[in-house]
């Protein structure tokens, strides 16, 4: 069986960015991916220099040549289950096929657990947003609604605000505002509905609007929404490595797995970036976070080998 120095799990903007660094530095990489990238149900990709609103498939498709082009190794796949050893780690695939390596990196991103509204899920990533960074200029000057499920919500219409002089917030499940937030909605110009929402009416494969109960439509042309995040990381079990719960402002934010400045992990050998380690990180961080992972896998195993070589000299 081939031993890499590094298998990357993970194959979105983090994992490439990855793999790029250690190939490029002479190292033998393969990544595996299951072809379930986070924003896959997006049209492009924001915010990312120079590859502003290129579309998620194509900006992959670009860094799996690139890391190809230095030697880098490709497998289509979903990881079971990770093991440590003291000659490395083991890593198998569904249908059973196993590989090693010296060192892993983990960038299996993350998944949105969408609010239980009928409607959501198949608007997801079209008129259904959640980022105003990475969709709101495409829902500018529209009927903005934002669906409150959490006190972030307050948060979260002042940005969208930002993009359109038409928003209404969604109540739903969140907590009544404050005195204090009452006065900031009512002097940006945010409607405020009360109640729970039911469901998105749809016609013609566009959101017309949001029914609440009771059956009042309050029309709407685009949803911004909260999802709370889990870690794609079931895997990880048998290494011992378990996310965290990651709050942001005291609300849940989800899961992550836990990386100090390099993306080192607390299992040695093992290192981790993109969204399994920042839920908050868009496209261009998390390749810059894949980026330091890499570097840091180099320089671990260049500490192993030194140490080894030392070692070898010596007796």
């Amino acid at each position: 069986m081939t031993k890499y120095d590094v298998i990357v799990i993970g194959g979105g903007a983090a994992g490439l960015s990855g793999a790029l660094a250690l190939v490029r530095s002479r190292r033998s990489v393969l990544v595996i991916d299951d072809g379930s990238p986070r924003n896959a149900p997006a049209d492009g990709v924001h915010n990312f220099l120079t590859r502003d609103g290129v579309p998620p498939r194509e900006l992959y498709a670009i860094g799996r040549q690139e890391v190809e082009g230095y030697g880098g190794e490709f497998v289509d796949g979903t990881v079971t289950t990770a093991r440590r050893d003291e000659q490395g780690f083991t890593v198998e695939l569904v249908d059973g096929t196993a590989y090693r390596s010296r060192r892993l990196l983990l960038t299996t991103g993350l998944t949105d657990v969408l609010p239980d509204v009928p409607g959501l899920a198949e608007r997801w990533g079209k008129d259904v947003v959640h980022c105003p960074y990475c969709h709101g200029w495409e829902v500018r000057d529209q009927a903005i609604g934002v669906l409150a499920t959490s006190p972030m919500a307050l948060h979260q219409v002042q940005l969208f605000r930002q993009l359109s002089d038409d928003v209404t917030l969604f109540l739903h499940t969140a907590p009544e505002p404050t005195d204090e937030q009452w006065e900031e909605l009512a002097a940006r110009g945010i409607s405020v509905v009360q109640g729970k929402v039911e469901q998105l009416e749809v016609t013609d494969d566009r959101i017309t609007g949001v029914r609440l109960e009771g059956g009042k439509v309050v029309p709407r042309q685009a949803l911004a929404i909260q999802t709370t995040v889990r870690a794609r990381a079931g895997f990880l079990a048998d290494l011992g490595l378990e996310p965290t719960l990651v709050e942001s402002n005291g609300v849940e934010v989800g899961t992550a797995v836990q990386v100090d400045g390099m993306g080192a992990t607390q299992v040695p050998g093992v290192f981790a970036a993109g969204n399994v380690a920042n839920p908050m990180a868009q496209v261009m961080p998390s390749a810059a976070a894949g980026l330091m992972a890499g570097a840091g896998l180099n320089f671990d195993l260049i500490s192993e080998e030194t140490r080894l070589a030392v070692a070898a000299r010596s007796s």
